[in-house]
């Protein structure tokens, strides 16, 4: 609601204040042609209800495997939180995080009278950051985090523009993520290995508004989803130093740990000041 309000307050003021942005000037190419823009915002990541950690304890790729301990009980009857995890037991993890975007982007656009329809490729960075975390008996912590180094979509948008002056859109297309993982564990007995830094594929759709400010400046504000999906990142727990009645050597030795949530699901509200060539 409060990305909708600020949309609808752009909307308001462009409606309000035509003389600022149409009067003594020619609209009539008003968002049409190639452009390009630079902008930033701030990024949400909302906690991913119930995902937890997966187990594959004999290797053979399928996950949803129990980790037990030598006596048969669950290695983690403690249970997962979404987030990081703060010490070795289940009091709750505190909120994935938040934070800055920036981006730039081209497009293209062509207007049909008061309608219009482009293309756009887009590039960018934020700072949010996915977290879940479990627990286990011994006790110790076990926390998985991505975030993406970089990220890009290609869009196309289609809006209805009054005469000039002020453009009301939608958009949306493919999106794309280099995601950074990230493994954290207190575990000092067992081994542990990682594949890093893998590929996420998607969607991002939203909308917005842009203002001409002049025949070849604009400013914009804009709503945007991105859901990307990585089913790559794993992590390797080995022996160590840890004895063969280790819950994670049970069963052949050593096991495999993902996240149950394979998606990376961010909102964004973000400015922007577009060049029109």
């Amino acid at each position: 609601m409060k990305n909708l309000s600020l949309l609808t307050a752009l909307a308001a003021t462009a409606i309000a204040m035509p003389a600022m942005a149409q009067e003594g000037r020619d609209t009539s190419q008003d968002f049409n042609g190639p452009y390009i823009s630079i902008g930033g915002g701030g990024t949400l990541q909302g906690n991913d209800r119930g995902e937890t950690l997966v187990f594959d304890t004999n290797r053979d790729g399928t996950y949803g495997d129990q980790v037990t301990t030598s006596g048969g009980a669950n290695a983690f009857s403690p249970g997962f939180c979404n987030g990081a995890a703060t010490g070795t037991a289940n009091l709750g993890c505190p909120n994935d995080k938040d934070g800055p975007e920036f981006f730039g982007r081209i497009g293209l656009d062509q207007r049909m009278g008061n309608f219009v329809v482009g293309a756009l490729l887009e590039g960018g960075r934020s700072v949010a950051r996915d977290s879940v975390s479990g627990f286990s008996t011994t006790p110790a912590s076990y926390t998985m985090s991505r975030e993406a180094d970089y990220q890009g979509s290609l869009r196309v948008r289609a809006g209805y523009t009054p005469g000039g002056g002020a453009l009301f859109y939608v958009t949306g297309g493919p999106a794309y993520a280099r995601l950074d993982n990230k493994f954290v564990t207190s575990n000092t007995a067992n081994s542990f290995a990682d594949n890093g830094k893998t590929h996420a594929w998607g969607y991002a759709a939203g909308g917005g508004a842009e203002l001409m400010l002049t025949n070849k400046i604009a400013v914009g504000l804009e709503y945007l989803y991105s859901d990307v999906k990585d089913n790559d990142y794993r992590v390797n727990v080995g022996p160590g130093t840890a004895p063969p009645t280790n819950p994670f050597l049970l069963n052949g030795g050593g096991t495999d740990i993902q996240r149950s949530g394979s998606h990376f699901r961010t909102h964004s509200v973000r400015g922007s000041i577009s060049y029109r060539f």
